[in-house]
């Protein structure tokens, strides 16, 4: 049958083309899309080229050449067309959410990356589903404690999703870093305690000023004090900088955002080793594939406890997605976030 595909087709461009998809097989289900979220960063360096030394989900790129077409977007919802044999979890005209999608109309994926939505949950939430996985991994490698202070270093969407979380975890107080004053306005609205410029000279100072506790101020330790839990999400050298700058002694910090980039040097003896400082890799993959434990739980035990969480109503993302566009606008879409400027969080509408 015939499906229509977002295809990243050259450096900056994306098409909607029209291209075959078959049955699902055995063990297979086949989803019409009804919404695909942009997760900015991941799809951006995708769409402008980036080298990623073979290391790249959705395209290799053997010694660092890029490669096209690439397609992405891995977070989705959809309704259930047809299930292959051997399918139990779901059945057809179930409403459900995926992992490691793409933006198209027709998906056939595998079973263990389908779930079932609940019923309270809309087609526009359940598509934020696996990309609030990569916080939520990360928010568990670093082991949080109810009560501890946590540090979020940059406001796009996983930013953004990882401060809820925090939140909904028992993290207090919870800082958002972001250089875009707009982006920390909304990681306040979203419950942040506090937002702050990463740019400022004074920002380590700030981070401990606001999670010293009182035995500290008390004994003039204010400099001992920091976040006790940072998630750091832009990939940026610099921001790894200041995020060690302003993490407390024995700190966990997880380094959600890939930085792709190794040319930037970092003071390891003093801001780690010094201070016991435990840097953890967060990338999605560094999980387990059948089986969780404690900290490090599969895609989809995290994937039905977002889920869990929404439907309990122990997070509220209404209004957290900014814009919906039809396929058909993709072009300008793309174009936007290939452009570099603050990009918002996107979903694609297929039709409901």
């Amino acid at each position: 049958m015939k499906t229509e595909s977002i295809v990243f087709t050259g450096p900056g461009k994306a098409e909607l083309i029209e291209e075959e998809i078959s049955a699902p097989k055995a063990g297979e289900v086949l989803v019409r899309l009804v919404r695909s979220t942009i997760s900015s960063g991941t799809e951006r360096a995708n769409l402008i080229g980036v080298p990623d030394n073979a290391t790249g989900i959705y395209a290799k790129c053997p010694d660092g050449q890029v490669t096209w077409p690439r397609r992405a977007g891995y977070s989705s919802t959809g309704i259930v067309e047809a299930v292959g044999e051997g399918v139990s979890s779901v059945n057809v005209g179930d409403r459900v959410a995926m992992s490691w999608t793409v933006h198209r109309r027709y998906v056939s994926i595998p079973e263990k990356r389908v779930y079932r939505l609940p019923d309270t949950v809309s087609f526009e939430q359940g598509a934020l589903t696996h990309i609030a996985t990569f916080p939520m991994a990360a928010i568990r490698k670093c082991r949080l404690e109810m009560g501890e202070s946590a540090l979020v270093m940059g406001q796009g969407i996983l930013g953004q999703l990882a401060v809820v979380l925090l939140k909904a975890a028992g993290a207090v107080p919870v800082i958002a870093a972001d250089p875009i004053p707009e982006k920390r306005a909304r990681a306040l609205e979203l419950g942040a305690d506090y937002a702050f410029d990463p740019m400022d000279k004074d920002f380590a100072e700030q981070v401990r000023s606001v999670t010293a506790t009182g035995r500290l101020v008390q004994e003039g330790r204010v400099a001992d004090a920091g976040a006790k839990v940072v998630i750091e999400v832009t990939g940026n050298g610099a921001a790894l900088n200041m995020a060690l700058d302003a993490i407390a002694p024995f700190g966990r910090l997880a380094l959600l955002g890939c930085t792709r980039d190794s040319n930037f040097s970092i003071d390891y003896y003093h801001k780690v080793h010094g201070r016991g400082v435990t840097l953890v890799g967060a990338h999605t993959n560094a999980r387990p594939d059948d089986e969780s434990a404690s900290g490090w739980w599969t895609t989809r035990d995290d994937a039905l406890a977002f889920l869990k969480l929404l439907a309990f109503r122990r997070i509220a993302l209404d209004g957290f997605v900014s814009e919906v566009h039809t396929p058909n606008e993709c072009g300008a879409v793309f174009a936007r976030l290939a452009a570099g400027a603050p990009f918002p969080v996107v979903q694609f509408n297929w039709g409901d």
